[in-house]
Parts: structure tokens; sequence; C-alpha cells
């Protein structure tokens, strides 16, 4: 997709309800760099990306954007935007270096000075715990399938709050949970590399446990607006033939259903128990757990790129799939343009799904954690970035999303992926999605056409209400 491609869109018309959040997220690995200061322990991601062969060009977060010292620069950069929110994580092994036991107060002190000048230029921190960066020296123990670990994260929990409790309101526990299970113990494509469907099952499991634990800890120290941050991609039969149908209904079921249904019911779907367990891998549940998984929440955080489109396939496709007894599974090409990262478009996927959301989780406020897009940017010899691609594509989704508050989603929020060009986990820094440019060899950072579109839709919402 080129620039002329690209039909003109418009932040004009855009209606946003009262009260409404606008803000901008990261990942602490993404961002942070500083991997061996201050006391921070080593994470999976660290591991994972030093591993020859597991990212692009062995690119590894060892410097990303150098947030850990720059974030007073990136902050002002959030003000001149006119966010009102900031959506960031905490690195696990940056506070408590082994996972567990001795608490690295140089790296609470990190936190509490980022969080310190949020609130002086009046940006709500929203915090995430755990954007899967999990500290090495628990996945030496077994890390996500060990049900020990849902124990630590709880823990770890308890930590952030005792330091950050009194100044950061919005909590979300996991982000994505399904890349961190499914991707990282399925797929082997994120850290921390395996291909074990056992596995895959053991660390959702423990994954959502850990969620509910957590959210329980947080609740009884005094927070009151606690959410967990999943990522759905709607699915879809290619043809309408029994076998596409039931292959879009079993990816449905792992994508999204497995994760956001027992939060809501507190009961896994029955079609999902009974793929895994006929696969060889069930979902490893005990008495009380599915009771501590459905603690309630206060807003579900709803990541979304693209849809996907789905066959059946008579032999095994060969493909590294992220799907526990997916093997005959294959996904059709999206038609028309795609972004860098290969993935399609679809404003109106995503309108779809947060009608479906409405829906499936009656009375729980959404939150759009994540939504952006990566193209090819550069500093043109004007020395601004000029991208249309991106630009279009956030207002594309902005006025889905209005379609969807108008037909009553109850979306309360939108925070675009990302504030910054960063480290794209195993895709290195060949990708970018930031609203603002990022010279990897100088840190400089130059905003985005899409960040000034972006500004302009905040700056209109202001003046309406």
């Amino acid at each position: 997709m080129t620039s002329t491609d690209v039909r003109p869109a418009t932040a004009a018309g855009l209606q946003f309800p009262t009260g409404f959040v606008f803000g901008a997220a990261t990942a602490a690995y993404q961002i942070e760099g500083a991997v061996d200061v201050d006391g921070r322990g080593p994470s999976i991601w660290d591991t994972f990306s030093h591993t020859p062969g597991k990212t692009f060009a062995g690119h590894t977060g060892d410097v990303a954007v150098e947030h850990y010292t720059r974030y007073p620069e990136d902050v002002a950069l959030m003000g001149e935007l006119g966010l009102s929110a900031y959506r960031f994580s905490v690195a696990w092994s940056r506070v408590l270096p082994e996972g567990a036991g001795r608490i690295e107060q140089r790296g609470l002190d990190f936190y509490r000075r980022l969080v310190d000048e949020l609130l002086s230029a009046g940006i709500d921190p929203w915090l995430t715990l755990y954007h899967w960066d999990l500290p090495q020296a628990l996945q030496d123990r077994g890390g996500w399938t060990d049900r020990d670990t849902a124990a630590r994260f709880a823990d770890y929990a308890a930590v952030v709050h005792g330091a950050l409790g009194d100044r950061v309101a919005h909590w979300s526990t996991l982000n994505e949970p399904m890349c961190s299970a499914l991707l990282g113990h399925m797929a082997g494509q994120h850290a921390p590399g395996h291909r074990d469907p056992v596995e895959a099952s053991r660390a959702t499991h423990h994954l959502l446990l850990g969620h509910g634990l957590a959210t329980r800890v947080l609740r009884d120290a005094g927070a009151d607006h606690l959410g967990i941050t999943l990522n759905f991609t709607p699915m879809s039969p290619a043809t309408g033939s029994p076998a596409d149908v039931d292959a879009a209904r079993r990816l449905d079921g792992q994508q999204n259903r497995m994760f956001l249904v027992p939060i809501v019911t507190g009961e896994y779907p029955a079609d999902v128990v009974r793929d895994l367990a006929a696969a060889g891998a069930p979902l490893p549940v005990e008495d009380g757990d599915l009771d501590v998984i459905s603690t309630p929440v206060d807003w579900l955080g709803v990541n979304y790129y693209f849809r996907s489109t789905v066959r059946a396939v008579a032999e095994p496709t060969g493909k590294a799939t992220a799907f526990i007894g997916a093997e005959r599974i294959d996904d059709i090409d999206p038609a028309g343009p795609t972004t860098t990262m290969g993935w399609g478009i679809s404003p109106e996927g995503f309108t779809d799904l947060m009608l479906r959301l409405r829906d499936l989780a009656p009375g729980l406020p959404l939150f759009i954690t994540e939504n952006g897009s990566a193209w090819p940017d550069e500093v043109g010899d004007d020395g601004a970035v000029h991208d249309p691609e991106r630009t279009d594509y956030l207002l594309r989704h902005l006025a889905a999303m209005t379609t969807a508050i108008e037909q009553g989603a109850d979306v309360r929020g939108y925070f675009a992926w990302s504030l910054l060009d960063n480290y794209e986990w195993a895709r290195g820094y060949a990708q970018r999605f930031g609203l603002v440019h990022v010279d990897y060899g100088t840190q400089r950072r130059t905003p985005k056409d899409s960040a000034r579109a972006y500004a302009d839709v905040i700056r209109r919402h202001r003046g309406s209400v």
C-alpha cells in the first residue's frame, strides 16, 4: 500500500462520549533498555533475544529506545500530543530480580519517577503488571507451566501496589496471555520459545490463575479500577463448508473465548475443553481455580489489529501454529493491502468485535488498550515523517469504534499502539508501530503526521465537551 492508495480520512465528525480516555501504550522490554542497570535481573526475553536465530537479525532489547533514561522527554511528547493517559508495563525482573524474594528498590524508584513525571504533566498512569517478560529465574523453575508462578505473580502485584498504589489508579494484571501461552509455548515464536501443546495448555491456565490471584491481592490492597488486557482476532471460515466452519470455531475458541469466557463466567468454553483434551493437552484445572479466575474485574482491555480467515486442509500445513491440535488449519492471505507485518486492514472487523464483546461480557466497560499498524516510515528531506497509511488506519479505526459505541458498545477509552517506534519482539527493529519516529542510532524522537492527526482528534473532542 503506497500513499497514493490511501483514501482520505479526517478527524472531522468523530464523536466520543464525555470523559473518554485518549492515550498511547508501550511495554517495558520494548522501550526501556538498561537491561543490566540498577540491579535488574534477566527476563525470558533477554534469554530468547540473545539466542541465535530467534529474532530478526539477532536484535535484542538491550538498548531499545532508552526510555529508562529518556522518560522525561517521552512524557513531554505525550503532553504535546494532548494525551490524558499512558499505558505502560512494569518489568517484573527490575523489581524482583529473582522473580520472588529480594525487592530491588532502585527498580521501583524508576517507576516512582515515571509515575510522578506523568502526574506532573496531567497524564494518568495505566499500569500493566505483566507484558511477557517473566524473570528468567522463574522460568528456570518451570515458568508459567509451573502452578507456583501464579502465586509468585500475586506476590509481585502486592510489591508493585505497595510502592505505587497511592498514585496509580488504573491496574491491568496481564497483557495478552494468549501470546505468552500459545506463541511462547506452542508456536515457539515468542519467549521462552517452546513448542509443546501440554506446556501451552498449562501456561494458559496458570496465567489466568495468576490474574485471578493478583486481582484479589490488588482488591484487598484497595485498588478499585482493575482489569486485564486480552488480544482478540475475529476468525471467519473461508467457506460455509462444515470443515471450514469448525476450523474457525476451534481457532476462535483458543484465540478469543478461552481467555475471556472463564473470567466472565467462571467456566472454560465446553468445546475448547473438549478440543484440548482430544489433543492430549487438557487444561490443568484444580478445585476452586475457576472461582479465582472469575474474580470480578472493573474493565476489559481490548487489543485489536486484524481479523483472520481460515480453512481446513487435508494434510498438516507444516507451519508453526499457535493453536493446539490445529495442524490441519490454514490461514487465508488477506485480501487487499497489508501492513509491513503482513496483516490485513479491517476497521469493520473492529466494529464487529466490540459489538460481540458487548454481548459476551455485558456490563463490563471496554478500553481499547492497543490498536495500531506498522509501516516503513522514514524521516523526509523536510525533517518530517509523513505516514499517510498509519494516519488513515488510525482514523478509520477510531471511526469504527465510534460506530460500535453508537450501537451500544460501552467503550470508554482508546490507547494507540504505540507511542514510540520500538523493539517489536521477534521482529526486532524492522517494524515501526510508533506515532513518534525514533532514529535508533541517535535516539532522536520525531512525531509523525499520524501523531499530529491523533492530537487533532483529541483537541476536537475536548473542544466539543
